[in-house]
């Protein structure tokens, strides 16, 4: 079995749908009123909220992982640099370094690398 998808409501399709094409590269196209975006390993259907609120539980999130502590911080400076809103610096943790930033549409989205996690977690991510 692999990941498949991950389908959300925005109020804002097109804003959201942009985010996920400008900073992880998926390409999108329209499906009525929502939007599919693809990448070469999962796809995000954006439904649109219509006049419905979208409210989510606290710290629900989705997160992305880098390969890399470098890229990780070019995905900050480049997000940063965009004005967009940025829940956390750049966090440096056990677990491997990390930022959150809510996108258009609201949803909590984390990036991450484990590319300088702590030894303790090393394995448990397949690092060596």
């Amino acid at each position: 079995m692999k990941f498949n998808h991950v389908s959300f409501p925005s109020t804002d399709v097109a804003a959201t749908a942009s985010f996920f094409e400008r900073y992880l590269g998926c390409t999108g196209t329209a499906f009525g009123a929502s939007r599919i975006l693809k990448r070469h390993d999962f796809d995000i259907v954006i439904e649109h909220a219509a006049d419905r609120p979208v409210a989510w539980p606290h710290n629900f999130h989705i997160g992305f992982e880098l390969p890399t502590v470098q890229a990780l911080e070019q995905l900050y400076a480049h997000v940063h640099a965009d004005g967009a809103h940025l829940d956390t610096d750049l966090i440096r943790h056990a677990r491997g370094s990390r930022f959150f930033c809510t996108i258009p549409g609201g949803v909590l989205v984390e990036f991450n690398t484990r590319e300088d996690a702590a030894e303790p977690f090393r394995a448990s991510f397949g690092l060596t």
